[in-house]
């Protein structure tokens, strides 16, 4: 899933309260860009199953995106509407709608803090959060609490999309038993989980 796909993919699920997913599938691969350097696919799309609700992933690093407003994003479609939401903005059109009612843009500081415009490495559309992720973490060391976005979720959302890519160069759906953390009834499949430890170093379990 590269790099875009756990962003997304971690925001719909904390959106919509979702855990694990029961079912992971993927198709794709290096389809159109054959002479690249790049290793991972250049079209791909994943569903994950959470049982009443499937997350759909679609990724092409070629060709025009769909809706220019939102080359990445998350689209949610409601039995209301549809909430359009990405690190830009967001809007929410409701069913039977061309224009949406409500909309959003990411919260600038820049007259608080310059660094978030003059830095050249910096994301002035993700200043604002970061910022409050960090505070919420240090409150969270200090009430000995769990912060907001706590390691497990980043967790859960990253083995996800690895599942997904194991899917896709499987060849086959892959059923996921979150409470073994294994791969149901596939050994090919659980091989892929881990990778071999640089010596000297050893897996605990070993």
């Amino acid at each position: 899933m590269g790099d875009m796909c756990i962003h997304m993919l971690d925001m719909v699920r904390w959106m919509l309260g979702l855990g694990w997913p029961t079912t992971v599938s993927s198709t794709g691969g290096i389809l159109v860009q054959k002479n690249g350097k790049s290793n991972i696919a250049d079209t791909q799309a994943a569903t994950f199953d959470y049982g009443n609700l499937k997350v759909v992933w679609q990724h092409r690093t070629w060709g025009d995106p769909p809706d220019p407003e939102y080359p990445w994003a998350a689209f949610i479609y409601g039995d209301k509407g549809t909430l359009k939401a990405s690190v830009n903005g967001y809007e929410f059109i409701p069913v039977g709608k061309k224009k949406a009612t409500l909309k959003g843009t990411p919260l600038m500081e820049n007259d608080k803090f310059p660094l978030d415009k003059d830095d050249p490495d910096a994301e002035p559309f993700a200043a604002s959060a970061n910022r409050r992720h960090q505070q919420d973490f240090l409150r969270a060391i200090e009430s000995r609490g769990k912060p907001v976005a706590d390691i497990e979720q980043a967790y859960i959302s990253t083995a996800s999309c690895i599942l997904a890519n194991d899917s896709m160069k499987l060849g086959r759906s892959l059923a996921w038993d979150s409470e073994r953390q294994q791969v149901i009834g596939d050994d090919e499949a659980n091989k892929l989980l881990r990778r071999p430890y640089r010596a000297p170093w050893v897996h605990p379990e070993v």
